[in-house]
Protein backbone atom coordinates (compact mmCIF):
# COMPACT_ATOMS: atom_id res chain seq x y z
CA UNK A 1 0.00 0.00 0.00
CA UNK A 2 1.42 3.37 -0.94
CA UNK A 3 1.14 6.01 1.30
CA UNK A 4 -1.37 7.93 -0.96
CA UNK A 5 -3.54 4.69 -0.68
CA UNK A 6 -3.29 4.82 2.77
CA UNK A 7 -4.02 8.27 3.18
CA UNK A 8 -7.62 7.54 0.60
CA UNK A 9 -8.00 4.42 2.75
CA UNK A 10 -8.18 6.56 5.98
CA UNK A 11 -9.99 9.23 4.27
CA UNK A 12 -12.96 6.53 3.70
CA UNK A 13 -13.08 4.70 6.73
CA UNK A 14 -13.00 8.07 9.33
CA UNK A 15 -15.95 8.78 6.84
CA UNK A 16 -18.24 6.31 7.44
CA UNK A 17 -17.10 6.39 11.35
CA UNK A 18 -17.46 10.14 11.34
CA UNK A 19 -20.22 11.24 8.70
CA UNK A 20 -20.57 14.52 10.06
CA UNK A 21 -17.19 15.94 10.19
CA UNK A 22 -18.03 19.42 11.80
CA UNK A 23 -15.73 21.88 14.02
CA UNK A 24 -16.07 21.40 17.54
CA UNK A 25 -16.23 25.32 18.20
CA UNK A 26 -19.46 27.17 18.22
CA UNK A 27 -19.96 29.85 16.15
CA UNK A 28 -22.22 32.00 13.80
CA UNK A 29 -19.99 34.76 12.61
CA UNK A 30 -16.74 34.06 10.62
CA UNK A 31 -15.05 36.44 13.14
CA UNK A 32 -16.26 34.21 15.93
CA UNK A 33 -14.92 31.31 14.54
CA UNK A 34 -11.51 33.46 14.22
CA UNK A 35 -11.52 34.23 18.10
CA UNK A 36 -12.70 31.06 19.43
CA UNK A 37 -9.71 29.17 17.71
CA UNK A 38 -7.64 32.23 19.07
CA UNK A 39 -9.05 30.95 22.33
CA UNK A 40 -8.75 27.44 21.97
CA UNK A 41 -4.58 27.75 22.22
CA UNK A 42 -3.85 25.70 25.45
CA UNK A 43 -7.39 25.47 26.02
CA UNK A 44 -10.45 22.71 25.24
CA UNK A 45 -12.91 22.98 22.92
CA UNK A 46 -15.45 22.42 26.10
CA UNK A 47 -14.31 25.53 27.80
CA UNK A 48 -14.04 27.63 24.80
CA UNK A 49 -17.80 27.23 23.77
CA UNK A 50 -18.61 28.15 27.24
CA UNK A 51 -16.66 31.23 27.34
CA UNK A 52 -17.38 32.25 23.83
CA UNK A 53 -21.63 32.22 24.77
CA UNK A 54 -21.12 34.76 27.51
CA UNK A 55 -18.26 36.85 24.66
CA UNK A 56 -20.35 36.75 21.98
CA UNK A 57 -23.54 37.72 23.75
CA UNK A 58 -21.62 40.68 25.19
CA UNK A 59 -19.79 41.73 22.06
CA UNK A 60 -22.10 41.17 19.54
CA UNK A 61 -20.09 42.92 16.48
CA UNK A 62 -16.55 43.64 15.58
CA UNK A 63 -17.16 47.49 16.74
CA UNK A 64 -17.46 46.21 20.41
CA UNK A 65 -14.65 44.38 20.22
CA UNK A 66 -12.68 47.57 18.84
CA UNK A 67 -14.33 49.63 21.23
CA UNK A 68 -13.80 47.85 24.33
CA UNK A 69 -11.22 48.40 26.91
CA UNK A 70 -8.92 44.82 26.80
CA UNK A 71 -9.65 44.79 30.73
CA UNK A 72 -13.26 44.09 29.94
CA UNK A 73 -12.26 41.74 26.99
CA UNK A 74 -9.96 39.77 29.84
CA UNK A 75 -12.90 39.51 32.14
CA UNK A 76 -15.28 37.29 29.70
CA UNK A 77 -11.93 34.98 28.68
CA UNK A 78 -10.14 35.07 31.92
CA UNK A 79 -10.68 31.28 32.27
CA UNK A 80 -9.48 30.35 28.87
CA UNK A 81 -5.69 31.21 30.04
CA UNK A 82 -3.37 33.13 28.36
CA UNK A 83 -6.04 35.63 28.83
CA UNK A 84 -3.67 38.93 28.55
CA UNK A 85 -2.58 37.94 25.39
CA UNK A 86 -5.58 36.24 23.95
CA UNK A 87 -7.83 39.68 24.70
CA UNK A 88 -5.18 41.97 23.21
CA UNK A 89 -5.01 39.77 20.07
CA UNK A 90 -9.15 40.00 20.07
CA UNK A 91 -8.94 43.81 19.96
CA UNK A 92 -5.94 43.98 17.88
CA UNK A 93 -7.92 41.89 14.96
CA UNK A 94 -11.16 43.90 15.28
CA UNK A 95 -9.63 46.71 14.95
CA UNK A 96 -7.80 45.23 11.89
CA UNK A 97 -10.43 43.90 10.11
CA UNK A 98 -12.13 46.63 10.03
CA UNK A 99 -10.35 49.12 8.96
CA UNK A 100 -7.90 47.03 6.86
CA UNK A 101 -10.46 43.93 5.22
CA UNK A 102 -14.24 45.71 5.34
CA UNK A 103 -15.16 44.01 8.34
CA UNK A 104 -15.16 40.60 6.83
CA UNK A 105 -12.51 37.56 7.65
CA UNK A 106 -9.65 37.47 4.77
CA UNK A 107 -9.72 34.35 2.47
CA UNK A 108 -6.24 33.73 1.92
CA UNK A 109 -3.08 32.66 3.78
CA UNK A 110 -1.48 35.76 3.14
CA UNK A 111 -3.91 37.95 4.89
CA UNK A 112 -5.11 36.01 7.54
CA UNK A 113 -1.37 36.00 9.17
CA UNK A 114 -1.31 39.23 9.03
CA UNK A 115 -3.88 39.64 12.04
CA UNK A 116 -2.74 39.33 15.47
CA UNK A 117 -2.66 35.89 17.28
CA UNK A 118 -3.28 34.02 14.10
CA UNK A 119 -0.53 30.89 12.81
CA UNK A 120 -1.70 28.36 10.23
CA UNK A 121 -3.65 26.45 12.22
CA UNK A 122 -6.16 28.73 12.53
CA UNK A 123 -5.82 30.38 9.17
CA UNK A 124 -6.59 26.59 8.13
CA UNK A 125 -9.30 26.57 9.79
CA UNK A 126 -11.00 29.68 8.69
CA UNK A 127 -10.11 28.98 4.84
CA UNK A 128 -11.79 25.43 5.22
CA UNK A 129 -14.79 25.69 7.38
CA UNK A 130 -15.74 29.53 5.92
CA UNK A 131 -14.80 29.48 2.39
CA UNK A 132 -14.80 25.93 1.83
CA UNK A 133 -11.07 26.02 0.44
CA UNK A 134 -8.59 23.25 0.89
CA UNK A 135 -6.78 23.05 4.09
CA UNK A 136 -5.13 21.20 6.61
CA UNK A 137 -5.17 22.01 10.01
CA UNK A 138 -2.35 20.28 12.08
CA UNK A 139 -3.93 20.48 15.44
CA UNK A 140 -2.43 18.21 18.36
CA UNK A 141 -4.74 15.28 17.10
CA UNK A 142 -3.77 15.46 13.24
CA UNK A 143 0.04 15.55 14.12
CA UNK A 144 -0.43 12.39 16.62
CA UNK A 145 -2.55 10.55 14.27
CA UNK A 146 -0.92 10.91 10.90
CA UNK A 147 2.21 9.68 12.87
CA UNK A 148 0.53 6.41 14.02
CA UNK A 149 -1.23 5.92 11.02
CA UNK A 150 1.94 5.76 8.99
CA UNK A 151 0.90 8.89 6.78
CA UNK A 152 4.04 10.68 8.31
CA UNK A 153 6.83 9.07 9.96
CA UNK A 154 8.51 10.65 13.14
CA UNK A 155 7.33 14.41 12.02
CA UNK A 156 5.75 16.74 15.22
CA UNK A 157 6.40 19.78 13.47
CA UNK A 158 2.73 21.67 12.12
CA UNK A 159 4.30 23.06 9.13
CA UNK A 160 6.05 20.08 7.53
CA UNK A 161 2.91 17.63 8.55
CA UNK A 162 0.56 20.36 7.06
CA UNK A 163 3.11 20.07 3.89
CA UNK A 164 3.31 16.05 3.75
CA UNK A 165 -0.22 15.64 3.97
CA UNK A 166 -1.40 18.21 1.37
CA UNK A 167 0.96 15.97 -1.24
CA UNK A 168 -1.30 13.13 -0.15
CA UNK A 169 -4.42 13.79 0.78
CA UNK A 170 -7.57 14.92 -1.66
CA UNK A 171 -8.06 18.28 -1.28
CA UNK A 172 -11.55 17.96 -1.52
CA UNK A 173 -11.18 15.94 1.17
CA UNK A 174 -8.63 17.41 3.38
CA UNK A 175 -10.35 20.00 5.87
CA UNK A 176 -12.96 17.44 6.73
CA UNK A 177 -10.27 14.75 7.25
CA UNK A 178 -8.53 16.76 10.07
CA UNK A 179 -11.90 17.73 11.97
CA UNK A 180 -12.37 13.81 11.73
CA UNK A 181 -9.43 13.03 13.16
CA UNK A 182 -9.92 15.57 15.82
CA UNK A 183 -13.31 13.30 17.20
CA UNK A 184 -11.04 9.88 16.62
CA UNK A 185 -7.94 11.35 18.23
CA UNK A 186 -10.94 12.15 21.23
CA UNK A 187 -12.71 9.45 21.44
CA UNK A 188 -10.36 6.32 19.92
CA UNK A 189 -7.19 6.96 19.31
CA UNK A 190 -6.23 8.98 22.83
CA UNK A 191 -2.78 10.20 23.47
CA UNK A 192 -2.64 7.32 26.38
CA UNK A 193 -3.86 4.11 25.86
CA UNK A 194 -5.29 4.40 23.11
CA UNK A 195 -9.07 1.93 22.06
CA UNK A 196 -7.26 -0.04 19.01
CA UNK A 197 -9.68 -2.56 19.33
CA UNK A 198 -12.27 -0.14 18.73
CA UNK A 199 -10.31 1.62 15.83
CA UNK A 200 -11.71 1.97 12.41
CA UNK A 201 -8.77 2.09 11.02
CA UNK A 202 -6.92 -1.09 12.21
CA UNK A 203 -6.58 -2.58 9.05
CA UNK A 204 -4.41 0.26 7.83
CA UNK A 205 -2.75 1.49 10.56
CA UNK A 206 0.78 0.97 10.56
CA UNK A 207 1.40 1.30 14.43
CA UNK A 208 -1.57 -1.31 15.15
CA UNK A 209 -1.80 -2.53 18.17
CA UNK A 210 -0.31 -0.02 20.26
CA UNK A 211 -3.43 0.29 23.28
CA UNK A 212 -5.45 -2.10 24.94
Amino acid sequence: MTIKERAAAATEMLKQAYPDAICALHYTKDYELLFATRLSAQCTDARVNIVTKELFAKFPALEDYAAAPVEEIEAVIKTCGLFHTKARDLKAAAVMLLSDFGGKVPDTMEDLLKLPGIGRKTANLILGDIYGKPAVVTDTHCIRLSNRIGLVKDEKEPVKVEAALRKILDPAESSDFCHRLVHHGREVCTARAPKCQNCCLAAICRSFPIGK
